[in-house]
């Protein structure tokens, strides 16, 4: 999300219209309303990579302490429910265990650096409403999530079961996301904004 992915093109990045670090007035992204559009370009770095999971955010992180940032920003999660099959998803000791070194490796460079959290999307809205359309049926059959988005339109018990099992391991991310932050007197989570987030055919 943060490469804004799919978001002007099918399957491709598109980083000015990033939520984080985007330069396009019209999504008017968190560095365009802290630096204004004359410092975006070059004080913030954008560190993302599309499909990264938490077990690469240690290095992300350190690779951000480098350029000794006021503000770091995270979204990481939604990949690591986002696999093939559910039992691909990512085990939450290893998500919290990554997320936990993330933090240290950052502090190891970045003392002072404050740290803004957002929760993993609640995939399973997403699904309960791209479902209904025929474009985002058409995308989702090329392999994308799909412990999730696989065969959309069944509504049958094993496909409900899988569904459920996604969503609930989305919820512990939020809740290791909530609790390793608390422990950081500069890093502040969402609060579970991004997962409250109601999708609609726009967006």
């Amino acid at each position: 999300m943060t490469r804004a992915f799919d978001a002007c093109s099918v399957l491709s990045d598109c980083p000015e219209v990033s939520w984080a670090t985007g330069t396009d007035t019209a999504v008017n992204s968190l560095a365009l309303r802290l630096l204004g559009p004359a410092k975006v370009a070059t004080h913030s770095w954008n560190l993302a990579r599309t499909g990264a999971r938490m077990a690469e955010l240690p290095a992300q992180m350190a690779g951000a302490a480098a350029e000794k940032p006021e503000l770091v920003t995270v979204m990481m999660g939604a990949n690591d429910a986002c696999r093939a099959t559910p039992d691909q998803m990512t085990p939450v000791a290893e998500f919290r265990a990554s997320f936990e070194q993330a933090l240290a490796r950052l502090r190891a460079g970045a003392p002072e650096a404050q740290v803004y959290v957002a929760s993993v999307p609640d995939l399973k809205h997403l699904w309960s409403t791209g479902r209904l359309s025929p474009m985002g049926l058409r995308v989702w059959k090329l392999g994308i999530c799909g412990a999730m988005l696989a065969d959309a339109e069944d509504l049958g018990p094993a496909a409900e079961r899988r569904r459920a099992a996604v969503r609930d391991r989305v919820v512990a991310y939020n809740g290791v996301l909530e609790q390793v932050c608390a422990k950081d007197a500069r890093c502040r989570y969402d609060g579970g904004a991004v997962f409250g987030f109601r999708f609609d055919g726009g967006s």
